[in-house]
This record gives structure tokens, C-alpha cells and sequence, in this order.
């Protein structure tokens, strides 16, 4: 056996086939719960209903799904088919769905009843896309006239293929290629801990006694949605070590409702992203002191969007028990450490090991002190799917090496840490959700008004970002107004891409070489924002 993840999650449920595997929770209290072996059953089902659909190996499905059991289920499928899954926004409306459906060349989408009449309208433009299967009725008679078995896909590989759609700088998704084996000991746990004493995996047949074992957090709650790459990390983290996946079905996140969850499933390990989802957490268990035993949460981990030292630090007041991190990694890199703070005012240094480096634009290491770009070798990505200049330029092959070179920019220290200073492209993180400014101002441009616009972020206290646009009329037309223009913006994308905070300006300010000046216009943005 390879380092292959369907093999593996194969180990654990043959390892401890009765031990919990997956709790579906909403509303605070839990709606189902399955152990390994009745997983496994489930998932074996999936994979044969998709392959009587028409999915064979290597073809690329979309998950289309809000967070639920049955997105587990068909992500582990596909898995075992040697068929490709693929991440898609429950957000997107038509337009992003047409060019993420393209380029990913899906053969089949399974997606909720509420969103599939857009899909289906999507689907029937592309001769490729051949198979919609809904969630309920349609999702359940698939598993019912399934075979237990699945069909024999021939020897599954550690280079079969895990596809992870992310953001571009343009705004358009590009999907990650990672190998099984490489996702596994980037981001999947194959490292092991070396702060828990749990050591990597040097190879398959020793995971069944680390299973045994049940070192680590075990029951891991991602607060967030299974279509982000860091709560399927944590999800396939919680499942390829024997531990259970708390899963939370609530559309809209309520802080006592998942306190909840936590405190009556004894979660181990909790996953948010930033202060979206951390603050509310920290202020309901400031408003009702010894509501909630948290006595097992051993973890409170932020991964998409760093802590502010004043949440950080309510954190650690309300739940003194555990241990309060801020993970830091990419789509392009998987987990490459965690941010850490010698003070309360001090910059976060990046705590990691020796596969990350800060290269300079020659890709050598730079001299302490001075400013490069984050890189990771090792357990690194093929490239991105159909994009072979943004592969050669984000993944250098040096001296025979690949490195992974997402565009994180940062300083190595005298000491040998890593002091981040951000990504060098314009991306705004709300709430964990990447927006990119080129893509908005071309939405806003899309109105018949608007001469010129300029999309950036400036502060808010819950989501750390909030999306304005600067935005400067055609000469002689009266100013259209917020919701007309918001309007506007909600008919090419997702609702978290639109602005927050429209300004009117006489002329947006550019750069001689033409191009948009955004130091400028986060100046207008936020002075208007204060003002306000």
C-alpha cells in the first residue's frame, strides 16, 4: 500500500471499525451520528452509484455542496473510485460557476436541491458535464441502487490526483494538483506533531498503531465550510487518524449553538477562521460565564485569517485550557507552521521547520534581514490544473528541487525566524474569504455610471477586512446610488465580494504606467469609512 487516501482511510476503518467516525450537528444539538464501518459502508455506495453515472477514474466531479454528511461521503468516494473531487463555492452564481465548471472540465456535480435549477442551467451549455446529481431523493436512491461494493478501479497510486480550486490574483479559481502522498504529509497529518510527540510516518503499515494510540486531538470541529481547503484538511485529518470529524450544518454560524456542540461532543480541537468566527465565541463565553464545560477543548487553531492579540487574548481568558494558534499555510503550500507573538504589540513570527525558506527574485536564500518571498520544498504541489506559466512561476524548479512560491512576502531574522509582511498582490481577507480587487472593479464597471473604480480593503473589527470600492462616475451622470451599484456587483458574484462601502470620488488616481494606484485609494477609502 502507497500513501494513498483512500488506502488509507481503508486502514482506519479496518483498524477501529467501531469507534466513532462522523457527527453531524445544527441548531446545537447532533442529527446523526456514523461509525467508521457504517461510513465506510455509505461511502462504498457512493462510489458505486457515481461509476453506474457514468464516473470512472480521473474524471473530475464537483462537490457542490453546504457542509453535510454527504459531502464527507462523496469527497471519500471519488477517493476510492480514483476519480478527482473538486471544491466549488455554494456562493457563485452563474457566470463563476460557467468558468470553474470549464476549466476544471467536470464530468458530474452533486449539489444541493436550492442551487441545482443554476447549475442544470450551467451544465446544459457544456457537452462534458454529463451527470447532476441533487442531495435528498435523488442523492439517497443513488446510494439505494448502488452495489455494497464498489467497482475494481485497478491498484490506487500515492500519484492519484487531489485538485484544490483556490483564488487567483485576477480573481479567477485555479485549481491546486497535489499527489495523494504529498497532500497527506503536507497538510493531512503524515508529519505527525512533534510538540504532541506523535513522529511522521515513515511508512503505511505504521499507521495502525498510531491509530491505536489516539495521540492528538481526536474530535476536531471545523467552523467553517467544507469547501475551503482548511476544513477538508481538518476534516481528513480528523478521519485518516481515527479520530471523529464534528461536523456543523448550521447555514449561519451562531456562536451558542456551537458552544453547544463543543461542549457536549467534548471537542477536542476547534478550527476558525480569524476574528469572524473567534470574537463572537469569546464574547458569548464572556456573556455567560460557566455556561459551557470546555474542560476537553485541548485546541482553539485560526487558519485563513490571523487572530488580533485582543482576540487572541480574550481566547486564552475564557477557555485557560487550551492552547489558542494561529495556523499559517496556503492552497500551494499546506500547513507550513503557526504564527506566534513575543508580545502583545509585536509582529507575528512564523514558527516552522526546515522546508521553508525566504528566496529572493534569484530563488537563492536571502541574507537575514533582508526581504524575500516565502517558499516551501519538500511535500509541495505538481503546479496549477491546465496553467503552465503560473506553474513555472510559482513553482520553480531549482537545482532539481520544486518549491512552492505562493507570493507571501516576508523577512528572515538575525535569530532564524520568519517575520510575514503579506502577500505582495492586493488580495482583501474578510472573514477568511479571499476577495481580489480586480475582479469587483470589473463587476462595478459592468454599470453604465461608473467611469473608474478601485477596490480595496480597509479595517474591521470583526472580519479583520471589509471590501470598499472608490468609485468615480462618467462626467455629467448623477451618482446611481449604494444599492444600485450593489445590485450591479450581486449579479456577477458571490455576496461576500460585494462592497461594504462605496465612496464617490471626482477621479480615481492611477500610476503614470496606467496602473491603479491602491495606496491611494485605501487612504479615500478609509478616511471616507471614519468619517462615516
Amino acid at each position: 500500500m502507497e500513501f494513498n487516501l483512500a488506502d488509507l482511510f481503508e486502514v482506519v476503518v479496518d483498524t477501529v471499525p467501531e469507534r466513532e467516525a462522523l457527527v453531524v450537528a445544527g441548531g446545537g444539538t447532533v442529527r446523526s451520528r456514523l461509525r467508521y464501518d457504517e461510513l465506510a459502508a455509505r461511502v462504498a455506495r457512493v462510489a458505486g452509484g457515481l461509476a453506474r453515472r457514468g464516473v470512472g477514474v480521473g474524471d473530475h466531479v464537483g462537490i457542490h455542496l453546504f457542509n453535510c454528511a454527504e459531502y464527507v461521503e462523496v469527497m471519500l468516494a471519488l477517493f476510492s473510485l480514483r476519480a478527482v473531487p473538486v471544491n466549488v463555492n455554494h456562493r457563485y452564481v452563474a457566470e463563476e460557476l460557467d468558468y470553474l465548471f470549464r476549466d476544471a472540465e467536470l464530468r458530474a456535480v452533486v449539489t444541493e436541491p436550492e442551487l441545482a435549477a443554476t447549475v442544470r442551467s450551467v451544465a446544459g451549455h457544456l457537452p462534458l458535464l454529463h451527470t447532476v446529481v441533487e442531495r435528498g431523493e435523488d442523492y439517497e436512491r443513488l446510494v439505494a441502487e448502488a452495489p455494497a461494493r464498489p467497482p475494481d478501479v485497478g491498484p490506487r497510486s500515492a500519484d492519484d490526483l487531489y485538485l484544490l480550486y483556490t483564488g487567483g490574483t485576477t480573481g479567477k479559481p485555479k485549481g491546486v494538483m497535489w499527489r495523494h502522498e504529498d497532500v497527506y504529509f503536507a497538510a493531512l497529518g503524515g508529519r505527525g506533531v512533534p510538540s504532541q510527540g506523535i513522529a511522521p510516518l515513515a511508512a503505511p503499515g505504521e499507521l495502525p498503531e498510531r491509530i491505536r494510540r489516539d495521540a492528538g486531538p481526536g474530535r476536531r470541529l471545523p467552523l467553517c465550510p467544507l469547501m475551503h481547503g482548511g476544513a477538508q484538511w481538518i476534516a481528513l485529518q480528523a478521519l485518516l487518524s481515527g479520530g471523529s470529524l464534528v461536523l456543523d450544518v448550521d447555514r449561519h454560524f451562531e456562536p451558542a449553538d456551537a458552544l453547544d456542540v463543543i461542549a457536549a461532543e467534548r471537542v477536542e480541537l476547534v478550527m476558525v477562521i480569524g476574528d469572524a468566527t473567534a470574537r463572537p465565541l469569546a464574547d458569548a463565553l464572556r456573556q455567560q460565564p460557566g455556561r459551557w464545560d470546555l474542560s476537553a477543548l485541548q485546541v482553539v487553531a485560526s487558519g485563513g485569517a490571523v487572530l488580533s492579540p485582543a482576540v487572541t487574548a480574550a481566547l486564552a481568558e475564557v477557555v485557560p485550557t487550551a492552547k489558542v494558534v494561529d495556523t499559517f499555510g496556503a492552497s500551494e503550500t499546506g500547513g507550513q507552521g503557526r504564527l506566534a507573538r513575543r508580545g502583545p504589540g509585536d509582529t507575528p513570527r512564523l514558527v516552522t521547520d526546515g522546508d521553508t525558506a525566504v528566496l529572493g527574485e534569484d530563488l537563492r536564500p536571502v541574507a537575514p534581514g533582508a526581504v524575500g518571498r516565502l517558499a516551501r520544498r519538500g511535500h509541495v504541489p505538481l503546479g496549477y490544473w491546465k496553467d503552465e506559466a503560473r506553474t513555472a512561476a510559482t513553482f520553480p524548479v531549482v537545482d532539481g528541487e520544486r518549491w512552492a512560491v505562493p507570493g507571501d512576502y516576508a523577512v528572515r531574522e538575525h535569530d532564524g525566524t520568519v517575520t510575514l509582511l503579506g502577500r505582495g498582490a492586493t488580495c482583501i481577507n474578510t472573514g477568511g474569504e479571499k476577495v481580489y480587487p480586480e475582479e469587483v472593479e470589473a463587476a462595478i464597471k459592468q454599470h453604465p455610471a461608473v467611469f473608474d473604480c478601485l477596490v480595496v480593503g480597509v479595517p474591521d473589527e470583526r472580519f479583520g477586512q471589509r471590501v470598499a470600492a472608490v468609485v468615480a462616475c462618467q462626467p455629467g451622470v448623477p451618482w446611481p446610488g449604494d444599492d444600485a451599484l450593489e445590485a450591479e456587483v450581486r449579479r456577477h458574484l458571490a455576496g461576500y465580494k460585494v462592497p461594504r462601502a462605496w465612496v464617490r470620488v471626482a477621479h480615481c488616481e492611477r500610476l503614470p504606467t496606467g496602473k491603479a494606484d491602491y495606496t491611494w485609494a485605501r487612504d479615500a477609502a478609509e478616511a471616507a469609512v471614519w468619517a462615516s
